[in-house]
């Protein structure tokens, strides 16, 4: 058998392990906490590197999880809205639980209970299926959805997640959906070397809430150091399926991540946190906001569903 997978414990979280056996690379997920990516982690020499930065234990995760959101499934909406208010088919919403900004952000199910639905290992690769429903959760989205992750470990460093939304409601509902992770591939985020497929930058305010604006930004269309440069923008992909949408490399250790998102990931958020160990590299279905502005926004009718995908391609040297 080429893959395993199996129950762990990293502290005092209970987490589910993908091995790939013949590479030594590992996946870990938190079902019991917002299914998030744990680790995803690969071994070099004498040392093994995690290029998610996650966190430590559950104290850790329950003080700083609602400013952070490391590995968040960002659902039914992605990133912020403003003044957590929006209009849908003639009726008003408001979230009451809102970020120090007055935004709402980063969706509803971030700390959500997941249910494993499907292990299943096969020779070329491992997947472990996770499913919430969503039943009005929350006043301000009164809608039932069934929410599926599934992560998908294949050979060669391949880790596949992919999300399927399905509306459960008698009534159409708004979405969006995308990620929130931050990669670490050792050392500083300046001494990193990055390119992304896109040269248009979505105009923010100074609450990071979209104007609509577009304007041109190829600055790392072709690949370069990061250096001091301070991200917290969002770049709208030029589709090329020959290529990855992003490539972040660290040439000291010889570490790259490549990443393939499919069409309905069209737009990328990056931040580079304070202390500059970790970079948050977002695939998203929408533009923040945009159950407001309408950018990327899918409108789902009574029990149909959609699908999003992403690669993460973990390789060295």
């Amino acid at each position: 058998m080429s893959f395993t997978i199996t129950p762990e414990k990293d502290d005092d979280l209970d987490l589910l392990q993908i091995t790939d056996l013949s590479s030594g690379i590992q996946v870990r997920v938190l079902p019991g906490y917002g299914a998030l990516l744990h680790e995803f982690s690969i071994p070099l020499g004498n040392r093994r590197i995690q290029v998610i930065n996650n966190y430590k234990n559950l104290a850790d995760l329950k003080k700083n999880h609602d400013s952070f959101y490391k590995s968040a499934k960002l659902s039914p909406f992605v990133c912020r809205i403003s003044e957590g208010k929006y209009n849908f088919e003639g009726n008003s919403f408001e979230f009451q639980n809102k970020f120090k900004d007055g935004s709402a952000i980063h969706g509803l199910v971030a700390d959500k209970s997941f249910h494993v639905k499907e292990k299943k290992i096969e020779h070329e690769q491992a997947s472990v299926t996770l499913e919430y429903h969503y039943q009005k959760d929350d006043p301000a989205y009164p809608f039932d959805y069934l929410l599926q992750v599934k992560y998908t470990l294949k050979r060669h460093g391949r880790l596949y997640l992919d999300t399927t939304v399905k509306n459960a409601s008698p009534v159409r509902l708004p979405i969006a959906d995308g990620w929130h992770p931050y990669f670490s591939l050792e050392g500083k985020v300046d001494d990193w070397i990055l390119s992304f497929h896109s040269r248009l930058n979505l105009v923010f305010d100074d609450k990071l809430i979209p104007s609509g604006e577009l304007v041109e930004s190829d600055k790392f269309y072709s690949p370069r150091l990061i250096g001091t440069e301070i991200f917290d923008h969002c770049f709208l992909l030029e589709p090329d399926p020959g290529i990855p949408a992003t490539t972040l490399e660290n040439p000291e250790n010889g570490l790259c991540l490549r990443f393939f998102p499919e069409n309905r990931y069209p737009w990328l958020q990056i931040y580079t946190p304070e202390d500059r160990k970790s970079i948050a590299i977002e695939n998203l279905s929408s533009a923040p906001d945009c159950f407001n502005n309408g950018l990327g926004l899918i409108i789902l009718e009574p029990g149909d569903s959609q699908s999003f995908s992403v690669l993460y391609q973990l390789e060295f040297g």
